[in-house]
């Protein structure tokens, strides 16, 4: 038992009564030396939100107090907040903007609940307790200076404090550049000092936009010097050294199937049709580990960035591109390095595991997504004449492809099919259009084959008992199911088997669905509340199977030059292949999963939100156009439309004139009062494009017949009437709607706590 397992079963236990942090050392004997200690382990235990100090400098179990633990979700301009709580049990706890206690967005709070509705049930409280701040980094805009202090214009309107910085710790920058900066200090309620990390660029021009994105994620761009010497150190051939100790492949077909773009190629494969009509399937994988050592700058880096970053403007690479796109890289004619799964696929699907061996290869031919799909489907002349060689087995990877498609559609795995589209940019970074992208039959014969290798060698990694990091996707909670399911109903729809917490609801019920409701009215509708209603996949040194892909085993094993998970495993197999103690991976997977599931997070958000800057910038040259656009969500303030190039935008019920429309929270429905229009996903309507705000990248559409009241629409904006003024001064925080609507249940009016 450690010392703060000991310490927190005293706090916890029935003997103990609340004492000062001074009294319980001399209760459990702590010697003065160690004080410092102790009082860090109990500073511990209440960041982890175990014991609370109370006024009286007490500790007592959180569980035994009226305070609630969770992360702060403010609204814009600090009108009102909710806390968040850690407890899937518990509802989340409104904040009104003056209980706020100089909390700010994603802080980690305790807070008291004053009030509950009888009705709603939903509850109002007050900031108790800052635990620990949310926010280390911030973006804005230098908008004035005075007395050698410039302030800074925050672009997360959720940080409605005043940030000062100085003009000595300013770097430079002058008033108009947008800037990343450090939290240095909270000095006083309603301001945070701040130094200048780096100058983004003028605030005017979108590149800054991208940088501030960049940076409010964390996503680190450049590598440090150590990471590039190594880098620069790495062989730049395979020696013949290292050919001698792996199986040569170099004569074998092997090719690599990639967009037409890219630059890294981690994958290989190769199929052979046999005698008994079974295939033989490679997949050949960069041996990346081979070059980035455990233990190294490159590894280090590796796994604080977790994953390879793709924005519409460019890369951001997990490894220095003298990695990544040269020596690791399997490009074409030239040998490489290969950690190779080797499978037996029979008539059915059922995949049986031949061998998992360090080898070389070397790629036959770089081919494209758009080449192999023509191939296949309507080859010119001039392709087949240059890949004759290559059309027996590419038509046998397709048939296999096929195969493996049926057997997982069978055991019950969800096929989600949503259109995706590529915001095409210019030099400059600027877009100049948006490109719907279409899932060709290359695409699914190389999604097959990786996943049939990514459940391999889970499945492999599983029964040899190794240290591992599994991809997991884990059952939705019966209250979701539920939920969606009673949304089901009103379609005429319902979820096969019972909804149990036991026995959760098979993954072929949901897929029955998606068959179902194919080509119907509702089928995005459905398909999107679906999508929001599954669990999201993680990392996880525990095999929990995959969900969604109706899969016992599932790992990230093919692509090690864009992701640390893979690079990891790649490790853990090639020293069970030697016969080398894993003893040393027990602790490093769990770290590495944690890390990149976190790591994987902030890049899915960070791609999502360049995209919808770029698509931002794109549509801003074309307000007062009209649109075909079609309901793609419904919600109580508007109903969000989506063109047919995937921009997607939002209607304001408020903007809608004729009627006075009420929102159906159950069906996702809006509907007039009067007249009886309703709107609902799948709707289709005329749209007028009206407002674009890159900072916020909000696109805002009225209907065509609104736009005529709306022709002054750049006056109608989100910032609230009684908000905050330009320069977002604390004191001028707007009134937000309360939950107490009678005097009865009003609660007293606070003095604010300083946390």
């Amino acid at each position: 038992m450690d010392k703060k397992e000991k310490v927190y079963n005293f706090i916890i236990s029935r003997e103990y009564i609340p004492l000062k942090a001074e009294e319980m050392r001399h209760v459990l004997a702590v010697p003065p030396e160690d004080y410092g200690k102790f009082q860090d382990v109990l500073d511990a235990l209440e960041l982890e939100g175990k014991i609370v100090k109370t006024k009286k400098n007490r500790y007592i179990p959180l569980k035994n107090s009226n305070l609630i633990r969770g992360t702060l979700s403010c609204s814009a301009y600090g009108q009102f907040a909710f806390v968040n709580t850690e407890d899937e049990n518990s509802d989340d706890i409104y904040i009104h903007a003056d209980n706020l206690a100089d909390a700010y967005n994603n802080d980690l709070v305790l807070a008291a609940v004053d009030f509950k509705n009888p009705k709603s049930g939903k509850s109002e409280g007050h900031i108790v307790k800052i635990l620990k701040r949310g926010n280390e980094r911030i973006t804005g805009v230098i908008e004035d200076i005075k007395d050698e202090v410039f302030c800074i214009v925050p672009d997360n309107k959720k940080i409605y404090a005043s940030v000062r910085i100085k003009v000595s710790d300013a770097l430079g920058c002058s008033v108009g550049d947008r800037v990343s900066a450090k939290i240095t200090g909270y000095p006083k309620q309603g301001i945070i000092e701040a130094a200048v990390l780096k100058n983004l660029g003028c605030s005017d021009e979108l590149k800054s936009y991208t940088e501030a994105i960049i940076c409010e994620h964390g996503i680190k761009q450049e590598f440090d010097k150590q990471t590039l010497e190594e880098a620069n150190n790495t062989p730049k051939r395979v020696s013949q050294k290292e050919i001698s100790k792996r199986i040569d492949l170099r004569d074998d077909i092997i090719i690599t199937i990639d967009g037409d773009d890219a630059r890294d190629f981690d994958d290989a494969v190769s199929v052979k049709k046999n005698n008994d009509g079974t295939y033989s399937l490679g997949v050949h994988i960069a041996d990346v580990s081979n070059y980035v050592k455990q233990g190294s700058a490159l590894d280090y880096e590796a796994f604080m960035r977790g994953t390879s970053v793709y924005l519409s403007d460019r890369v951001i690479p997990m490894l220095p591109a003298l990695l990544s796109n040269g020596i690791c890289s399997l490009n074409p004619h030239v040998n490489r390095l290969t950690l190779s799964v080797f499978m037996t696929v029979d008539k059915k699907g059922n995949i049986k595991l031949d061998k998992i061996a360090k080898t070389v290869i070397r790629s036959c031919e770089r081919m494209t997504y758009n080449d192999v799909a023509q191939l296949l489907e309507a080859p010119t002349k001039k392709l087949l004449k240059k890949y004759e060689y290559l059309m027996p087995m590419l038509n046998d990877m397709k048939d296999l492809a096929a195969i493996l498609h049926n057997r997982r559609e069978k055991r019950g795995s969800i096929n989600f099919d949503f259109p995706e589209s590529k915001v095409s940019v210019n030099d400059m970074g600027e877009p100049i259009g948006i490109i719907k992208t279409e899932r060709k039959i290359s695409h699914k014969i190389i999604e097959e084959f990786m996943l049939a290798a990514n459940e391999t060698v889970a499945e492999f990694a599983f029964w040899a008992e190794l240290p591992f990091v599994y991809r997991v996707h884990e059952a939705p909670t019966p209250e979701k199911t539920e939920d969606f399911n009673r949304f089901l109903l009103h379609f005429g729809y319902g979820l096969k088997g019972k909804i149990d917490k036991d026995n959760p609801v098979h993954p072929k019920a949901f897929a029955q669905i998606l068959d179902k409701i194919s080509g119907s009215d509702e089928e995005i509708m459905i398909s999107t509340y679906m999508l929001r209603s599954l669990m999201k996949a993680e990392y996880k040194p525990e095999n929990l199977g995959h969900f969604g892909l109706c899969a016992k085993y599932y790992c990230h094993f093919t692509s090690p030059i864009r992701r640390y998970p893979d690079l990891i495993i790649h490790r853990i197999i090639k020293d069970y292949l030697d016969s080398k103690t894993l003893d040393k991976y027990n602790a490093v997977v769990s770290q590495a999963a944690v890390n990149s599931s976190k790591t994987e997070r902030e890049a899915d958000d960070c791609e999502r939100d360049v995209d919808d800057l770029m698509k931002t910038a794109f549509m801003s040259s074309k307000i007062g156009e009209t649109f075909e656009a079609w309901v793609s969500s419904v919600t109580g303030f508007g109903i969000f439309v989506q063109l047919d190039n995937t921009v997607e935008g939002l209607i304001r019920l408020e903007s809608m004139k004729d009627d006075y429309y009420e929102f159906d929270e159950v069906r996702k429905t809006v509907t007039g009062k009067r007249k009886s229009k309703v709107y609902s996903v799948g709707t289709v309507l005329e749209v007028v494009l009206v407002r674009c705000d890159l900072l916020t990248r909000q696109i805002d559409f009225v209907r065509k017949e609104d736009y005529s009241i709306f022709e002054n629409y750049s006056n109608y904006t989100n910032t609230p009437k009684k908000g905050r003024d330009k320069k977002h001064k604390h004191k001028k925080r707007g009134k937000a709607r309360s939950f107490a609507k009678t005097k009865k249940h009003k609660p007293k009016k606070r003095k604010k706590r300083n946390g």
